[in-house]
C-alpha cells in the first residue's frame, strides 16, 4: 500500500476516538495523506475549539518533516538550528507532541495529529489511530 485509504483513515478515527473515551478526554483527530491533504477529521463532543486547527497543524507538521512533532521541539528553541521555524510558514508548524507520521512498508504515507488533551493523552490517542491504520 502506498497511501492511506479512506477506509483505513476512518478506522484510525474510530480507534482514536475509542482511546480518547477510554482515557476520559475529548480530542480533535486529523489524518493527512502523503501530500499533507486532510483525509479524515473528527472533533469529539466537548473538544476545545482550538483543537481543530492544532490537530490539523500537528498532522501537517509530522508529514512535512517525517517526524514526531514532539521531537521537533528541541530544534526550534532559542539557539537551536531551526529557531522560530514554526512561525515561518503559511501553514503553521506545531512543535509539541501529538503529531505522528504514518509508515507503511517503510515509507511515510501520511500522518495523524491529535489535540485537546495533555501531550501524553494526545500521543496515546494518535498511537491508537496509527495502530488501526497500519493493521494488516
Amino acid at each position: 500500500m502506498t497511501e492511506i485509504s479512506a477506509d483505513r483513515a476512518q478506522k484510525g478515527i474510530a480507534a482514536a476516538a475509542a482511546k480518547a473515551r477510554e482515557i476520559g478526554s475529548a480530542h480533535s483527530i486529523s489524518i493527512v495523506d502523503s501530500g499533507r491533504n486532510l483525509l479524515a477529521f473528527h472533533r469529539m463532543d466537548n473538544a476545545l475549539l482550538a483543537s481543530i486547527e492544532i490537530s490539523q497543524g500537528k498532522a501537517y507538521t509530522a508529514r512535512s518533516l517525517n517526524m514526531k512533532t514532539g521531537d521537533v521541539t528541541q530544534y526550534v528553541q532559542p539557539g537551536g538550528p531551526f529557531y522560530a521555524m514554526e512561525t515561518s510558514h503559511r501553514t503553521p508548524l506545531v512543535v509539541f507532541g501529538g503529531g505522528l507520521p504514518v509508515e507503511l512498508g517503510g515509507k511515510v504515507v501520511g500522518a495523524v495529529g491529535v489535540a485537546g488533551g495533555s501531550i501524553d493523552q494526545d500521543v496515546a490517542v494518535a498511537e491508537a489511530a496509527i495502530a488501526a491504520i497500519t493493521k494488516g
